[in-house]
């Protein structure tokens, strides 16, 4: 069976479920047509970083942006949804290269390895960077990050600003995606997580960076955020779907979406493939305070 059949089976099944099993909960499930005059346009709130120029940082850093400060409620330009992170960029470093001396001040780098190996200096630390490594860099700490490979060293690269009174680690933070344990539990039905940063270990706007894998064949409840929330969901591997509002749309890697705190525009990712799939995700909720 073509991945389009199975997909429309699967919202056949879907929408059928909630049609027999349950009332219309308003909150999720707008049974509304689409209307372009109420509904969100949900392509404002997606993004490839292929569809950016690319800019140098960090000396030899090559970044190409995915989503940018922006109004979330009402985006003038694709992809400028952020009102908490600074900006959510692709970044590559090339073949034995290596970035400046590099000093934040008054915010924090977050990086996720996609490929490549490398290593990072900061301080008195050094660490290995490979595939599944994420660092949290605070500000007011010197680093440079190295390839020293010849392949590109690519990476997701999460800014985030720190607040006022806001206490920052002293030192980089690394954790390994592959020797983290799995959370208990699976989110959103299917979903299978690991823990990279959160707010007690030293975020600074952000709530929760972790990644997320879900089996084929599978799909997350539908659901919406309201106003206060930003989440977005990155592709790492093929093959992903998104339900956002009440449109479809593929999720090639590289491709982010962040849901509209509207309250009405619910999402859900879709496997209609063989293979398990791989998100990155990172989120700010409201209630959730810095530490002081």
């Amino acid at each position: 069976m073509r991945p389009r059949t199975m997909l429309s089976g699967i919202l056949f099944v879907m929408i059928s479920s909630f049609a027999i099993a349950q009332a219309p909960d308003y909150s999720r499930l707008d049974p509304k047509p689409y209307d372009p005059e109420y509904d969100a346009n949900i392509d404002m709130y997606m993004r490839n970083w292929r569809e950016s120029m690319p800019q140098k940082t960090h000396g030899a850093l090559v970044e190409r942006d995915i989503l940018i400060k922006g109004d979330p409620s009402k985006p003038t330009a694709r992809g400028a949804v952020l009102k908490y992170a600074s900006r959510f960029t692709y970044a590559s470093l090339g073949a034995y290269e290596s970035t400046q001396p590099v000093t934040l001040e008054g915010e924090q780098e977050i990086f996720y390895i996609l490929s490549g190996e490398g290593t990072v200096d900061a301080g008195n630390k050094t660490a290995d960077l490979r595939a599944g490594i994420a660092v949290q860099m605070p500000p007011n700490l010197e680093f440079t990050i190295k390839n020293n490979g010849g392949e590109i060293l690519t990476m997701y690269l999460i800014s985030e600003l720190c607040p006022e009174g806001f206490r920052s680690n002293s030192e980089m933070l690394v954790a390994d995606e592959y020797a983290r344990a799995w959370n208990k539990g699976n989110p959103h039905w299917v979903g299978l997580s690991k823990p990279l940063f959160n707010t007690q270990s030293g975020l600074a706007t952000l709530t929760n960076i972790i990644t997320v894998q879900f089996d084929p064949m599978t799909m997350f409840q539908p659901h919406s955020h309201t106003e206060g929330t930003e989440e977005v969901w990155t592709a790492i591997t093929e093959n992903a779907y998104v339900l956002l509002g009440k449109q479809l749309r593929h999720q090639p890697p590289g491709t982010a979406y962040l849901i509209p705190p509207d309250g009405k525009t619910p999402h859900a990712n879709f496997n209609v493939s063989d293979k398990r799939i791989k998100l990155l995700y990172f989120a700010r909720f409201p209630g959730r305070e810095p530490r002081k």
